[in-house]
């Protein structure tokens, strides 16, 4: 009877707050990993303790709904502060048994902002978290989003190597299905619920492409992400390019990209090639740390917080590299993917190739909760150097190219960052034409015999 009643109680809250339109419009898709794996520094002042319910379990609710209040950034419409206020004396006035009945209050407090990137976390899938950002974890190696209109579960990307990429499955595919549950209108956490499990157990899951439906049976494993893999590869006539791949943004990142390139540098290549197609973003400091290895002046992001402060970060002045640079990017390209790219191309450091990015612009803020369970939050969107809004719009390449060489001829992994690859052969077509413009333009001196030009260069073949 208790829980019946708690039910209604938290569904007239949601139902409350929809009335009085505190909801705001979310991003068009939304993601689970890379809402997960964004943190920045608190921003507002500290939680005023004595405001805090000491009485478990409304204390994890008074501590979630401070943390919305103070530091909540609403995408596209204002937050209302003192309807937010009403809300807390209705949610500290019912009664509790136990954990879950608060749980399901605060989801249900949550709801109501119709923010999918807020979202509370309890303390299996807090700790479950915290291990994708480590850069291993079980399941089947996907990142997914929810489409905000259709409410269908969208692929971002396959994790390289894992049981998902193996299987051929693709971003922008629809996942219709798991396990025979359809997941129309399922929030990300009951997906993820839906599709990791023990290692070894199998998962089938039912994809929707181009109107045509598919179903793969997966077996869940271990999965350890290697992020950054690199080698050096030589052009037809000896130009050497160093080509890095960077998968996702985890922990790991930044130390693998520095390892990479110093590795190369030892091999003097003459430009660089960084693919960030599939890389669905990951912890925003690791991108800030690979920018600096690149950047050696200039500024790499701003966020801008709901009180207008704005937090700039900057190139430190010690880049790994000064050489021409490429850099290529999809549609899977988002968030971390997105501040590197939009970096580069801002600071004129070197070209994009590919297709337009996924568009994800906001920032979110991992916090602990005092019963070990957590809350992501959006606190902030960031810009480009040049201001630019990446959220819903994306960026765009300075070339576009399509992946493909030849027409009904699938890539598989070993053909990225080869002749295969149509939009490598683009990227470095491209750096080729700015190597041999460079060298042009030191080797001819105005009003000078240009003795040296002219003997190194042929005049017949």
């Amino acid at each position: 009877m208790h829980q019946k009643f708690l039910n209604k109680n938290i569904a007239s809250i949601a139902l409350a707050m929809k009335r009085k339109k505190l909801s705001i419009i979310s991003t068009n898709l939304s993601c689970l990993l890379l809402s997960s794996l964004f943190t920045l520094p608190i921003y507002a002042s500290p939680i005023n303790n004595s405001l805090l319910i000491q009485k478990s379990p409304k204390e994890v609710i008074d501590q979630v709904w401070q943390i919305i209040y103070r530091d909540y950034m609403a995408v596209s419409k204002d937050f209302s502060q003192n309807e937010w206020l009403q809300l807390r004396k209705k949610l500290l006035s019912a009664k509790y048994q136990n954990s879950e009945d608060s749980y399901e209050a605060i989801r249900a407090m949550l709801a109501t902002l119709d923010d999918p990137y807020t979202r509370f976390l309890d303390p299996k899938e807090f700790n479950e978290m915290r291990i994708d950002t480590s850069g291993e974890l079980t399941g089947i190696g996907i990142q997914i989003s929810i489409d905000e209109v259709s409410k269908e579960v969208v692929v971002v990307a396959p994790i390289e190597g894992t049981p998902a990429f193996n299987a051929g499955i693709q971003p922008k595919d629809i996942i219709s299905s798991i396990n025979g549950t359809l997941t129309k209108g399922m929030s990300v956490d009951n997906v993820v619920k839906l599709i990791r499990g023990k290692k070894g157990t199998s998962v089938n899951i039912g994809i929707r492409r181009n109107n045509k439906f598919k179903e793969f049976t997966l077996i869940r494993e271990r999965i350890s992400i290697r992020t950054v893999i690199s080698r050096l590869n030589k052009t037809k006539t000896g130009i050497k390019i160093g080509y890095i791949r960077i998968k996702q943004f985890s922990a790991n990142a930044a130390k693998e990209m520095r390892y990479s390139v110093l590795a190369l540098e030892k091999q003097n290549p003459d430009a660089y090639i960084v693919d960030l197609r599939g890389n669905p973003g990951g912890l925003l400091e690791a991108s800030i740390d690979i920018a600096r290895q690149l950047l050696d002046r200039g500024i790499i992001v701003s966020t801008l917080t709901k009180d207008g402060v704005s937090d700039v970060r900057r190139a430190k002045g010690n880049a790994l590299t000064s050489r021409p640079l490429a850099v290529l990017v999809n549609e899977g390209s988002a968030s971390a993917s997105e501040i590197l790219s939009g970096a580069i191309q801002d600071n004129n450091r070197g070209i994009l190739v590919g297709k337009k990015t996924f568009g994800k612009g906001l920032v979110q803020s991992v916090r602990t909760l005092v019963d070990g369970s957590g809350i992501t939050v959006t606190v902030a969107k960031y810009l480009t150097p040049n201001g630019k809004d990446i959220n819903k719009n994306g960026i765009k390449p300075d070339f576009e190219a399509s992946i493909n060489t030849r027409k009904n001829k699938k890539l598989i992994i070993t053909d990225l960052g080869t002749y295969s690859d149509g939009q490598y052969v683009v990227a470095e077509n491209a750096l080729i034409r700015m190597l041999n413009k460079s060298k042009l333009e030191q080797s001819f001196v105005p009003k000078s015999s240009n003795l040296k030009y002219a003997l190194n260069t042929p005049c017949c073949k």
